[in-house]
């Protein structure tokens, strides 16, 4: 009969790891907007990636919250002056994502969430590649997804049907990420993405602390 002491846990808190950058990219209208929303809600440890834009805000919309909106000058400057880690130009408009604060986070062990298209995922790819987790939003089929764009009540007509013209070009790039859902229903695919999202925490190469422990353990054996 062993009196003595129970064993002490090897690591008071979580394994040090670095960060990851969640991306999820669909054609407008596929409901990734939603997922990424959903994810943030039922996941504390994730924070979104807030782009700059020179959009107009859209209604409801907070600068510095869900954009930052900013003038075509002022846009210009951080693309050249190496701020920005990826942009693109949808429709029009410009997106970027500002460097520096994603690349603190990645090395602080904190994850970023990204609602990007696929100009701005393979920009991430080529910057931080081992850093990246990308899942392509399909929706159920064509008619569904001019049904949600018009629904949204957001754009002209003109505007969906811009949109529509260039879903089948967006939906090329799926074979370019690690994952895809197919989002019929928003609770399957919230479960998708929290799944992925726990798998790739844990991956070995990810986690930054894994050496020390492992030694720490086997003097102990």
């Amino acid at each position: 009969m062993n009196n003595g002491p129970s064993p002490q846990p090897l690591s008071s808190g979580p394994i040090a790891r670095r960060g990851l950058l969640f991306v999820l990219s669909s054609p407008s209208g596929a409901g990734k907007t939603t997922l990424a929303r959903r994810l943030l809600e039922v996941d504390k440890d994730i924070a979104m990636s807030v782009s700059v834009t020179t959009r107009k805000p859209r209604p409801g919309e907070v600068d510095g919250q869900d954009y930052v909106f900013v003038d075509a000058a002022r846009f210009s400057g951080m693309r050249d002056g190496g701020e920005l880690l990826e942009w693109a130009q949808v429709f029009g408009n410009h997106y970027g994502t500002p460097r520096q604060p994603v690349e603190a986070a990645v090395r602080e062990g904190r994850d970023v969430l990204f609602d990007i298209d696929w100009q701005g995922a393979q920009q991430l790819a080529e910057k931080m590649a081992g850093d990246l987790v990308r899942i392509f939003i399909l929706p159920p089929s064509g008619p569904a997804l001019e049904e949600r764009l018009r629904g949204r009540n957001q754009d002209p007509v003109e505007v969906v049907a811009r949109r529509m013209a260039a879903a089948s070009a967006e939906i090329s790039h799926w074979a370019e990420y690690d994952y895809v859902v197919i989002n019929a229903d928003v609770d399957k695919s919230l479960a998708s993405l929290e799944a992925i999202l726990a798998a790739e925490r844990v991956r070995r190469d990810r986690q930054t602390g894994l050496t020390a422990f492992v030694r720490e353990m086997q003097k102990s054996l």
